[in-house]
């Protein structure tokens, strides 16, 4: 650390220039317009999968002695039978409101189904995103520190490695290791967090471990290379030079101005955390929304599918909205 931030050179401080104003302006309409634009259409999108699929939804629900009225009695039950642009219209101011619909099969609300399973997801996905940032994060930092040196060379190293490593295949590999070598945490199932937080994690830090060591190894490359990129500018060394603490010019100077690729990774991390919990759940048993998802698709269950992946859509924008933001605020050139 001393010798990436002592070098005694009389330079003056020379910060990044702040954005001009219209400029942040744009910044900002774009990040909060963009996911209202995209939730569109996806919404347009996953209505479509559902309304053009090939299988009749009151032909599986009927079964194979349903005769062609008992079909177009219930088609029209399920509203099926109208124009599609006014099913869409419903379908979404519906889903806006709350209500996503009844499964084909169960006649239960999609929302009460979604709703169920959705805490454990979402359990899952925020301990992975901060396993993520606190592993990736310590070692971008300690890899950047002793840039050249023996745990900058293990950093990335690992982080490589791990990078070409699928979800279910780190999970696979937990389970070896701490299931049945160390027998020291469970192998598969939940216990909700109600329950107490400590019997909580016991099950669910296996899982969230498996989906985010890939993120970690993209954050710790991403924040190693644009901190050391950092500690090499003039207002770095201008700062020691002014007699400022190692800590404030780490923190407080050169890792807000390096911060925002890992940051983006963070916004890029997110889809890939929820599409990697659908094997993840499967290896360990969790009863996600994944699963969910995977059961209403063996049924044909369309209210169900759409209703999952509608809600799935909104989490990572509302996501990756918070991440963009958080970029904006953090860095000078959107925070100036």
């Amino acid at each position: 650390m001393t010798t990436l931030l002592s070098r005694p050179a009389p330079v003056a401080v020379a910060k990044p220039d702040p954005a001009p104003p219209k400029r942040r302006s744009r910044r900002w309409i774009g990040t909060l317009a963009t996911p209202v634009v995209v939730f569109v259409f996806s919404s347009l999108l996953t209505f479509g999968l559902g309304a053009l699929s090939p299988s009749n939804p009151a032909a599986a629900v009927l079964g194979e002695t349903a005769t062609p009225a008992d079909i177009a009695r219930m088609n029209h039950e399920f509203g099926l039978d109208r124009p599609l642009p006014v099913q869409y219209v419903d379908w979404l101011f519906s889903a806006l409101r709350g209500d996503l619909g009844r499964s084909y099969f169960t006649t239960i609300p999609v929302a009460d189904s979604i709703f169920a399973a959705l805490p454990v997801d979402l359990a899952l996905a925020g301990l992975a995103i901060l396993l993520a940032v606190l592993i990736g994060g310590a070692a971008g930092i300690g890899a950047a520190l002793r840039q050249g040196g023996r745990l900058d060379r293990t950093v990335t190293a690992v982080a490589s490695a791990l990078g070409t490593l699928p979800p279910f295949v780190l999970g696979i590999g937990l389970i070896i290791i701490f299931s049945v070598l160390l027998k020291a945490l469970p192998a598969g199932g939940y216990v909700p967090l109600e329950n107490g937080l400590g019997q909580w994690l016991r099950f669910a830090i296996l899982p969230a471990l498996a989906l985010s060591l890939d993120i970690a190894a993209s954050i710790a490359r991403q924040l190693r290379t644009s901190l050391v990129g950092q500690l090499g500018e003039n207002y770095v060394t201008g700062a020691v030079v002014r007699g400022l603490g190692t800590r404030r010019v780490l923190f407080g100077h050169a890792l807000r101005n390096a911060i925002g690729p890992a940051l983006t990774v963070l916004g890029i991390g997110v889809p890939m955390i929820l599409g990697g919990a659908v094997v993840t759940e499967k290896i360990f048993n969790l009863p996600g929304l994944a699963q969910l998802a995977l059961q209403a698709s063996g049924q044909h269950d369309v209210p169900l599918i759409q209703g999952t992946l509608l809600v799935t859509v909104t989490v990572v924008l509302i996501c990756n909205t918070l991440v963009n933001i958080a970029v904006l605020r953090l860095t000078p050139q959107g925070k100036r």
